[in-house]
């Protein structure tokens, strides 16, 4: 008996941009990728059968017969998945909606003596409300999956409360914008911070490497060496950073900092400094350094209060300018990345016999990296106001209004469709 044509589809301009978008778009659910991946070769030139695509994509020829016939006859919406039979919700609407309300508020705000939701503590609110034993525990369950409602987590977040947060936040991300155009023209952005209080651990017992079948074993119990301090400052457009190791983060200290710094900074016709709002960034002996390197008078008398001293720093007329980041907003300095880097690499798994090693590997550390890693990182928030009293969204929507501070996380998990393996007949 032959084998039946398969029917042919042939794709406008428009639809095969649609079919693409769907296909290559990372939220698309894996399912309908998948179809929209079938209709594109199914409309391929070369006319490949129902076999010979199930083979590329890793699906049955049933299953590629099935879908071109769908869209065939019903276009895209068809790759849709229709409504499904089965058995008839046994919970109405407005329960539903109230579970959903119940779910959605604190629990002391329902009465209850709890402070975080559970299935058995939402059971007994609803139960108390609705008067009846006709909903269980499973029903909730479902009726929370089904808008993702997940009371029983939490995530903690920040809430800037600085009036001129967005202000702030603009200047600085321009900045960071035109970092490569300003250091062409002998301008240059850099971004200071600390790490405090970092503690020299030495593991109790050697740490044992991975091995085949076995991760990497480290020794629970360690031994203190007392702590140090990294006072960083990170150059935007190389990405290169100058450091100073310590035992203390004081005014003398940070402004010790900045003597080393500028010492090995290309000479520039200015100087933007990027930093938080910490006590010792705007103290009396920065401002006298300033005044020493722009050649400006000083004036003790004048800046005896910090917003007179975060003024005279700021003063765009100067050589050097400080920006200080927004209340809560210490997320903006780009030295936060690199301690990010920091710590990944060396401090989370390092075990430090001595201070003075970690000093010696610490140099190391950052001489390598200057020298093979150092690169200007992407930044992605343009500055646009952040949506009020919510947390800094990471969805993609924010993420192309420009609001959200970071790219969104990638998906955890990714269904690659590979083509199947060959099958082979086994000997009896």
């Amino acid at each position: 008996m032959p084998t039946p044509i398969a029917p042919r589809i042939i794709l406008s301009h428009n639809a095969r941009t649609d079919l693409q978008a769907v296909a290559r778009a990372h939220s698309t659910p894996q399912s309908l990728a998948l179809r929209a991946h079938i209709v594109l070769r199914a409309a391929a030139p070369e006319r490949p059968t129902n076999l010979q695509i199930g083979h590329e994509l890793g699906c049955s020829n049933l299953t590629v017969g099935t879908w071109r016939r769908r869209y065939l006859a019903l276009g895209f919406p068809g790759l849709q998945d229709a409504m499904r039979s089965g058995r008839p919700r046994t919970i109405a609407s407005p329960t539903r909606v109230q579970v959903i309300s119940v779910a959605s508020a604190l629990p002391q705000d329902q009465d209850r003596t709890v402070t975080r939701w559970t299935l058995d503590e939402i059971v007994a609110t609803l139960l108390d409300a609705l008067h009846t034993d006709a909903i269980s525990r499973s029903s909730i369950w479902r009726i929370l999956h089904d808008v993702d409602l997940k009371p029983h987590k939490s995530a903690y977040w920040l809430n800037s409360h600085d009036e001129d947060f967005d202000a702030k936040a603009h200047i600085i991300c321009q900045l960071y914008a035109k970092a490569l155009a300003y250091y062409a023209q002998g301008r240059l952005v850099l971004c200071g911070d600390e790490k405090t209080g970092r503690q020299v651990l030495e593991r109790k017992a050697p740490t044992k490497p991975a091995q085949p079948g076995r991760r990497e074993r480290r020794e629970h119990e360690y031994i203190r060496h007392g702590t140090r301090v990294l006072i960083n400052s990170l150059a935007v457009a190389t990405g290169q950073i100058a450091w100073t190791i310590g035992c203390t983060r004081t005014a003398t200290d940070f402004v010790a900092h900045l003597h080393q710094a500028y010492q090995r900074l290309p000479r520039m016709t200015r100087y933007d400094w990027v930093l938080d709002n910490l006590n010792t960034h705007w103290s009396l002996d920065v401002c006298r350094l300033v005044a020493q390197w722009c050649k400006v008078p000083f004036d003790p008398d004048k800046l005896k209060k910090g917003v007179q001293r975060r003024a005279f720093l700021s003063d765009p007329r100067h050589r050097h300018v400080f920006h200080f980041t927004p209340k809560h907003g210490s997320w903006l300095n780009q030295a936060e990345l690199f301690f990010g880097v920091l710590h990944r690499r060396f401090l989370a798994r390092g075990s430090f016999p001595s201070a003075k090693d970690f000093e010696r590997r610490l140099e190391r550390f950052l001489k390598d990296y200057n020298a093979r890693h150092a690169h200007p990182y992407r930044w992605t928030y343009t500055g646009e106001p952040l949506v009020r009293a919510t947390p800094f969204s990471r969805t993609r929507r924010q993420q192309r209004q420009g609001r959200a501070c970071f790219s969104p996380r990638p998906k955890r998990y990714e269904r690659l469709l590979y083509a199947p393996r060959p099958y082979q007949r086994h000997a009896a």
